[in-house]
């Protein structure tokens, strides 16, 4: 069974910087994709990035030009770098692994933007 452990979250000042950690253990993580999801209190949850096991990259529009997802297969590790953050930011992030049925969450770590 697949293990998700999200890092990294906290409180930053509007224009600051956190980076987002999520180790992963219990599959062949080089064969999954992996993203990041956000989740805002009273909304859905919705993607803000992803890599493929080719390294390939999709963004939200909301965070492009601003947040960098990037994966090391041999620390079996993902990360979020956030730049340039906004309140609107603010939300419980969370990290998912995908492979054919197979979907994986870690629990969640909460980053809030605030002054």
């Amino acid at each position: 069974q697949g293990q998700l452990v999200e890092s990294g979250g906290g409180l930053v000042q509007p224009g600051g910087s956190l980076r987002l950690s999520c180790a992963a253990s219990g599959f062949t993580f080089s064969r999954y994709s992996m993203g990041w999801y956000r989740q805002a209190p009273g909304k859905q949850r919705e993607l803000v990035a992803t890599i493929s096991p080719g390294a390939g990259t999709n963004y939200a529009d909301s965070v492009k030009g601003r947040f960098t997802i990037s994966r090391d297969n041999a620390e079996n590790t993902v990360l979020l770098q956030m730049n340039s953050l906004k309140p609107e930011d603010t939300a419980v992030y969370y990290c998912n692994a995908k492979f054919t049925i197979r979907n994986y969450w870690g629990q969640g770590t909460q980053v809030t933007v605030s002054s």
